[in-house]
């Protein structure tokens, strides 16, 4: 059984200590490929160094809402050449956050940058990563809109095949309305360790509304670990827990999930082909 972890912050300081290990028995637990998504030009140089050293590694390069203070024209320059790498298959992880940033004048920044990174995606035909969080968590709000405003006028802008697979809406965390609206414009769905939580049975509802060829796993480590390992470190090996209860959702077996996540995540990555 193969799976596919699409979003994991392996360069992160949490896992210093054990990296190695870490990706060993991600591998063993039959993890193929792992996606290290960036938060800012120094995680996005990590990501790739990653990639460069172990096998079932890629990385994604840009700017996370929440990391913009050093956000430039330089360091832009920068996470723009490391996108040249074979082994980036994606920009991101980028978005909006309401959640932590309140100030008028930097969620204006968070969308000017996004908008810059979204057409920088289309440049080098390449899909992007979407961060969305709301203010107070809610299920739906100002971010919400504001982010499909902005990806509905960058989706008209598309041709081909990004046209067709412009991204992820990661750890999706709204209504079943705003997923979609992702979908309507060809976006994929990012599931994450909440979907096992005891008290996420209306997210459990809008994941099993959801067509499974548009459905990706993902751990988010070393965040969001699910049920049973919600005290732990969270790390892509824990990936089987999530595929089980979207197996559990869909009445698949794990096996299904797990090959259509996967096959899933190579249509949309391409993982350098």
């Amino acid at each position: 059984m193969h799976l596919t972890d699409t979003h994991c912050h392996l360069d992160y300081h949490k896992f210093n200590a054990d990296r190695a290990e870490v990706i060993q028995r991600a591998n063993d637990a039959g993890l193929i490929r792992l996606l290290v998504p960036a938060l800012q030009h120094k995680s996005s140089k990590e990501a790739v160094l990653l990639a460069e050293k172990y096998s079932s590694v890629y990385a994604a390069v840009g700017f996370h809402p929440t990391d913009l203070e050093e956000f430039n024209q330089k360091n832009f320059e920068e996470v723009k050449a490391l996108a040249n790498h074979p082994k980036v298959v994606a920009v991101g992880e980028i978005g909006i956050d309401y959640y932590w940033v309140k100030e008028k004048d930097k969620r204006e920044f968070q969308r000017e940058v996004l908008k810059q990174q979204l057409n920088f995606a289309k440049e080098i035909n390449k899909p992007v990563i979407l961060h969305m969080r709301e203010e107070n968590d809610a299920w739906f709000g100002e971010a919400s809109v504001d982010l499909l405003n902005i990806l509905e006028e960058w989706q008209k802008s598309l041709t081909g095949s990004l046209k067709e697979k412009p991204g992820v809406l990661h750890s999706f965390n709204g209504t079943l309305e705003t997923a979609q609206k992702g979908l309507d414009l060809n976006f994929y769905i990012g599931v994450s360790g909440p979907v096992t939580y005891k008290n996420a049975d209306k997210k459990r509802e809008i994941i099993r509304q959801l067509p499974l060829d548009k459905i990706l796993v993902e751990t988010d480590s070393p965040f969001l670990s699910p049920v049973p390992v919600r005290e732990k470190r969270n790390e892509p090996s824990y990936i089987l827990h999530i595929a089980d209860r979207i197996a559990e959702i869909h009445s698949k077996t794990t096996a299904e999930i797990a090959q259509i996540t996967t096959s899933n995540a190579a249509l949309l990555f391409g993982w350098g082909d």
